[in-house]
C-alpha cells in the first residue's frame, strides 16, 4: 500500500496534548495493518503568532498541499482575538483546499451517560453535514466610522446555488452509504434569512426529489436545537449552514455525552486537495498543559482520516478500541466521569489495539 503523508498541526492549548496522543494510536495501527504513514509537523499557531504576527507562513498552503491529509488539534488562544486565529489559519485552509464538507458524527457509546435520560447506547447515532467555505463565515464586509461612536459593522452571508446543492447532495449520498435511518434533516432560519436560505430551501427540495428513497424534513434552527434535546434518536443526516451546523454539532455532541469525545473531518470529497481533520473541542486553555484533556476525539478524527485513504480495517480497528476503553469505563477522563490522564487513555486505546492484534 501507498506510504501517506500526513501532515500534523497541533496548533494551541490541548492541540499540543491530544495530536501526540493521536498520532501515536495512528503509528501503531499503521505497524500492525501494514497501512505505512509518515509525518511532518508543523508549529504554527498564536505561538508562531506572538513571534511572527501571522498563525502561519506566506508559503503554508503550499507545504501542506504536499500532504495526503491533515490532522489538526485546536485553535485559539486566551490572548489572541478568535476572528485572528481562525481567519489566520483554519479558514484559509478550508477555502484555499475547497473543503467544503465537513462530517461531524455523534454517536453514544456504550459506557457515557448522555445528560438526557431513557436513551440507550448506539440510540442516538447522527451525523452533522456543515456547509464549509461560504455562508455566515464567508467573512465579506467591513466597517464604516470605525472606532467612532456612530459605527456601523456589516457582516455578509453568502449562499450560492452551487455551494448549497453540492452540500446538500453530500448529505443525500451519505445517508445512502449510512443505510441506517435513511434521513436527511435541512436546517435553517429563512422565515428571517429571506434570501440566503430561501434559496437554500428550495434548492434542497430540488436534490431531495432526487433522492426518493430518503425520508427528509425542513427545521428552523430553533426547532432543531429544540428537537436536538427532545428527539435526538430520530435524526440521521442533518445538514445546516456554516453557523448552524457549528452550533448544532456541539450540541449534538454533549447530548451524546462529550464534545471531547466528537471528531470531525474537513472534505474534499473530490480529492484534489488534502482533507483535514481535527476535534470538534477547543484549545481548551483552563486545562492545557495538564494531562487532562480527552484524547479521544483526536484520535476518533485520526480514524477519520484512516478511512479517507483508504485503510478502512485500520480505521475500524481505531474506533473499536476506543469503543473498548468507553464501555470498560475504567479509564476515562473528567469530562466522561472518570480520573484519568490523557497519557492514561490514550495507553489504554494502545492497549486495546494490541489485544485485538493478539
Amino acid at each position: 500500500m501507498k506510504r501517506h503523508s500526513i501532515g500534523l498541526l497541533p496548533g494551541d492549548g490541548i492541540g499540543r496534548e491530544v495530536v501526540p496522543a493521536a498520532r501515536r494510536v495512528l503509528e501503531q495501527v499503521a505497524a500492525t495493518h501494514h497501512v505505512p504513514l509518515s509525518f511532518e509537523e508543523y508549529d504554527w499557531g498564536s505561538d508562531y503568532y506572538f513571534q511572527h504576527g501571522v498563525m502561519m507562513p506566506m508559503d503554508a498552503l503550499d507545504r501542506l498541499r504536499t500532504h495526503d491529509a491533515i490532522l489538526l488539534g485546536a485553535v485559539g488562544h486566551p490572548h489572541v482575538p478568535d476572528h485572528i486565529t481562525l481567519n489566520g489559519m483554519l479558514l484559509p485552509i478550508r477555502r484555499a483546499f475547497d473543503l467544503y464538507a465537513n462530517v461531524r458524527p455523534a454517536y453514544l457509546y456504550e459506557g457515557v451517560a448522555s445528560p438526557l435520560s431513557g436513551y440507550e447506547p448506539g440510540s442516538i447515532d447522527m451525523v452533522v453535514v456543515r456547509e464549509n467555505t461560504e455562508g455566515e463565515y464567508a467573512n465579506i464586509g467591513g466597517y464604516l466610522y470605525h472606532h467612532l461612536p456612530s459605527e456601523v459593522a456589516v457582516q455578509t452571508s453568502v449562499f450560492t446555488r452551487a455551494g448549497c446543492e453540492r452540500i446538500i447532495r453530500f448529505a443525500f449520498d451519505l445517508a445512502r452509504r449510512r443505510d441506517r435511518k435513511r434521513r436527511v434533516a435541512s436546517i435553517t432560519k429563512s422565515n428571517a434569512q429571506g434570501y440566503g436560505m430561501v434559496l437554500w430551501d428550495r434548492v434542497f427540495r430540488e436534490v431531495a426529489a432526487d433522492y426518493p428513497d430518503i425520508t427528509t424534513e425542513s427545521l428552523l434552527v430553533d426547532a432543531a436545537a429544540m428537537n436536538f434535546v427532545r428527539r435526538p434518536a430520530s435524526f440521521d443526516v442533518v445538514v445546516a449552514s456554516n453557523l448552524f451546523g457549528d452550533i448544532l454539532s456541539d450540541l449534538s455532541a454533549i447530548v451524546t455525552g462529550s464534545i471531547g469525545l466528537a471528531p470531525s473531518a474537513n472534505l474534499d470529497p473530490r480529492r484534489l486537495a488534502p482533507s483535514l481533520f481535527e476535534p470538534v473541542h477547543g484549545s481548551a486553555p483552563d486545562i492545557a498543559g495538564k494531562g487532562l484533556a480527552n484524547p479521544l476525539g483526536t484520535i476518533l478524527a485520526a480514524a477519520m482520516l484512516r478511512d479517507h485513504l483508504g485503510a478502512t480495517s485500520a480505521a475500524a480497528a481505531v474506533e473499536f478500541a476506543v469503543r473498548q476503553v468507553l464501555a470498560a469505563g475504567s479509564t476515562l477522563t473528567a469530562d466522561v466521569g472518570g480520573t484519568a490522564s490523557t497519557a492514561d487513555v490514550t495507553g489504554a486505546v494502545l492497549a486495546a489495539l494490541d489485544e485485538g492484534n493478539e
